[in-house]
């Protein structure tokens, strides 16, 4: 029989683990206290989950959470006279206005208004000025900085 229609996986393997990032964990306040309820919902769900395909994904997600709380580090409260971790940034890019808050990889949520530390919106402004403005690659292009805010 031809390996092509071999099944390469059992059904009870366990979920492959999460990957975890590499270089310094940045968090915010809040982004530490999501990192405590996620670890507090995930210990409560294996207490009653009786799957063991279930426990197992549940096990392998809590050791991620928990490496992320072990590894975080609550980032100072940001200044407002330059961009940095935990800033709310004001920018003026492509004839339109954009607002955002720079936060840890696990807490980014686009359609909240909170990017990563980490994407190339936030690399291209951390440490500018308001009126600065800054020149990134495409697709970024020119960057104003308009305002900053604290947290």
């Amino acid at each position: 029989m031809s390996r092509a229609f071999v099944k390469e996986t059992a059904e009870s393997a366990p979920p492959p683990e999460r990957m975890v990032d590499e270089g310094p964990n940045l968090v915010t306040q809040e982004g530490l206290a999501q990192i405590e309820g996620h670890i507090a919902r995930i210990e409560a769900a294996m207490k009653i989950e009786a799957n063991v395909l279930l426990r197992e994904t549940l096990a392998r997600d809590l050791r991620y959470w928990e490496i992320r709380k072990s590894t975080a580090e609550v980032a100072p409260p940001p200044t407002t006279d330059t961009v940095s971790f935990g800033s709310t940034v004001t920018i003026q890019r492509k004839n339109r206005t954009q607002v955002f808050k720079i936060v840890g990889v696990d807490e980014a949520d686009a359609s909240k208004g909170l990017i990563s530390f980490r994407s190339p919106m936030a690399q291209a402004i951390l440490g500018a000025r308001p009126g600065d403005v800054i020149e990134a690659g495409e697709p970024l292009g020119e960057i104003e900085i308009a305002k900053i805010g604290g947290q």
